[in-house]
């Protein structure tokens, strides 16, 4: 394992394998009629959104751009035992029966090719590689570069494009093997991070924060009143916001509402599920560049203050591929401590030049 770097990028080309042909016989059918009929009459296919190409538009924006002090390293398949922590067996058992398989896992959403389970393996095993290794001091954070993603699997079933839950396997992996008795997941994915919230929602040594677009978006769910049930009451934070918001939103939850729940629930290790799809290009939010990065920031602090800096990321989602592969590029220089500019409101700059250029034009009518 490398370890003269202050972060680590995990990755595996086998999550490339994970490749669903939404245009081909055996998914006749299952994709909604209006849209069939819509995407007839335009003469184009509907594509699936979550493809290889998201993983290499990563990779090669940060082998084009490389950032110092951020090194790359190998991923491992996940064992049954680590996954039997999170997913139910009958649920492990009908996934490996659909290994080398094409099929639907749930309806227009989910679907798997022939390499999909292997890949879903790797995506959770190298989950738990990047968590373990900044628990055992191979580097300051790291980043796991996953798919499929997450965060909306169930421990019972698969969802929105998502296998196994990646993030709640390695907190769990992180609970049972590495000493981290209590482990924060944020979630800034657009989307509510359905599984994790269910699958932790009774668990008191487990904090799920997730700021997400409020309901009816998908997957409608994650609203503000569910706060944990039983002893985990207080460990789940939700905070649902309208569609369009942006940095400044974004930040004031942050600083206003993460922080001080972060500490009072003093974790030992920090989680992000990170979604790139909040930034305006896959237009359900107005995140910049500089917001994800300011977050970032905010989050590399408090993990600084409260566990000795142990902070992993894992890749959710984002559909764009310029604002994916630059949003991660971004993350990772604030991991590796460059400074990066901070978020200011859009126009603001242009108003306050405006107002100074106008301060007089006024003073003398009336």
């Amino acid at each position: 394992m490398p370890s003269n770097y202050d972060v680590l990028v995990f990755y595996d080309e086998q999550m490339l394998a994970h490749s669903p042909d939404v245009n081909s016989a055996f998914l006749a059918g299952r994709l909604d009629s209006r849209i069939r009929e819509t995407l007839s009459g335009l003469k184009a296919q509907w594509k699936y959104p979550e493809h290889p190409g998201r993983l290499k538009a990563i990779k090669d924006l940060l082998d084009k751009e490389p950032i110092k002090g951020v090194g790359f390293a190998q991923g491992k398949s996940a064992t049954r035992e680590q996954l039997n922590r999170v997913h139910t067996s009958r649920y492990l058992d009908t996934i490996y029966s659909m290994d080398g398989k094409n099929a639907w896992l749930d309806l227009d959403t989910t679907a798997v090719s022939p390499g999909s389970v292997r890949a879903a393996e790797v995506a959770a095993g190298t989950s738990i590689a990047a968590v373990e290794a900044v628990v055992k001091g191979d580097c300051k954070s790291s980043f796991a570069l996953v798919r499929p993603p997450g965060h909306h699997a169930e421990s019972s079933r698969a969802r929105g494009f998502c296998l196994l839950n990646n993030v709640a396997v390695a907190a769990t992996h992180a609970r049972a093997e590495l000493g981290q008795e209590r482990v924060l997941i944020i979630d800034w994915d657009v989307h509510h991070g359905n599984g994790t919230h269910d699958i932790f929602f009774a668990d008191p040594d487990v904090m799920f924060f997730d700021i997400h677009r409020q309901a009816p978006f998908y997957p409608g769910s994650g609203y503000l009143e569910e706060i944990g049930a039983g002893l985990g009451e207080g460990t789940t934070v939700n905070v649902p916001l309208p569609g369009g918001c942006g940095d400044m939103a974004y930040l004031k939850v942050f600083h206003e509402i993460l922080t001080p729940a972060v500490e009072s629930f003093k974790p030992d290790m920090i989680l992000v599920s990170a979604g790139f799809d909040p930034h305006w290009f896959d237009l359900a939010m107005n995140v910049s560049y500089k917001g994800f990065a300011e977050m970032t920031r905010i989050v590399q602090e408090l993990a600084d203050n409260h566990c000795d800096g142990k902070l992993s990321f894992i890749l959710e989602g984002g559909y764009n591929l310029e604002s994916l592969s630059r949003g991660v590029h971004t993350v990772l220089k604030v991991l590796s401590g460059q400074e990066v500019p901070k978020p200011t409101t859009p126009g603001i700059q242009e108003v306050e030049a405006a107002l100074a250029f106008h301060k007089n034009t006024f003073k003398n009518n009336g």
